[in-house]
């Protein structure tokens, strides 16, 4: 009896589909944004709003309930594409200028759903192997992105550049924590394509889009076995490159922006920045993890 009215109580938090709708837009919106985000990837935001595990085993099997599976991400989709078009909007306006304060947020986005990626990563038990894994991913990824933080060289965009920086964006879903942002920053092309895309210039949006596809439906079988194989030991070093990336944002992408030049550009202090920036950071951390919290409440559908 106890049982039955267990599962009446589940049920009974089964959320409505509009909204569910609406939420699925918002959260493809903002892995949207995450692609092109320096610093961040849309696979990061995947893991974090629940739908890379969903999203790797549709794309992994993409003719095993293929309009059912295409329905449900079709809002994620549509977010997407808003997110990316809005926010290559923002980047060419005042990215520049707001760099720190947008970053902040977004890290903060980060912080927030930690506790509930530990939890997840967890799911199936961790081992001491695992804890190691988290650490070295998280100092390797850190590294790396100090490195690759600054832009090294100036490539000429054309063709088969955009067809690449296209496979890098679909690096950065089958890999969570891999910026393609700053790898673009680094060859001098991020400016180029966020004008690309707010400009509807084809002969960059095309060659990104089938760059992207190309690498996604590529790799997204490998993935999709190795988180069925080795569940835990993938998702800590997910959660290592999710650390490791976040961390590496401050000192390549939010302390340059606290430069005179760049704070006389945006009309702010160093205090004045300073001040916003860890404001803003706290809200993306509060907000985040109680979108975190009110997602727990509702069992998520599984669809394979």
């Amino acid at each position: 009896m106890k049982e039955q009215e267990r599962g009446t109580a589940k049920e009974q938090k089964q959320i409505n589909p509009v909204t569910d709708w609406i939420i699925r837009i918002l959260k493809g919106a903002l892995v949207g944004i995450g692609f092109i985000l320096p610093g961040l990837s849309g696979g990061v935001l995947a893991v974090i709003f629940g739908i890379y595990d969903q999203l790797i085993r549709f794309l992994a099997n993409i003719r095993r309930n293929f309009l059912k599976n295409a329905l449900y991400f079709l809002p994620v989709a549509i977010g997407a594409a808003i997110g990316i078009v809005l926010f290559a909007v923002v980047v060419e306006k005042a990215f520049g200028k707001y760099a720190a304060l947008f970053v902040s947020l977004f890290v903060g986005f980060v912080a927030g759903t930690f506790p509930s990626l530990y939890k997840t990563a967890g799911k199936e038990g961790r081992k001491s192997s695992d804890i190691g894994i988290l650490i070295v991913t998280t100092i390797a990824i850190f590294a790396l992105m100090l490195v690759g933080g600054q832009q090294l060289t100036e490539v000429t965009p054309n063709l088969m550049v955009w067809l690449g920086s296209g496979l890098l964006m679909g690096l950065g879903l089958i890999v969570p924590g891999m910026s393609p942002s700053n790898f673009l920053i680094y060859f001098g092309l991020y400016d180029k394509m966020a004008i690309g895309i707010k400009d509807f210039d084809f002969g960059v949006i095309i060659p990104l889009i089938i760059g992207f596809i190309i690498c996604v439906l590529l790799f997204a079988k490998l993935a999709a076995w190795l988180f069925k194989k080795y569940y835990s030991g993938m998702y800590h070093f997910i959660l290592g490159m999710v650390v490791g990336s976040s961390l590496a944002i401050f000192p390549t992408v939010v302390f340059p922006a606290f430069s005179a030049d760049q704070l006389a550009t945006a009309g702010l202090t160093f205090w004045g920045a300073l001040l916003m920036s860890l404001l803003l950071f706290i809200a993306g951390t509060i907000a985040s993890w109680l979108f975190s919290k009110v997602e727990e409440k509702y069992p998520r559908e599984e669809m394979f």
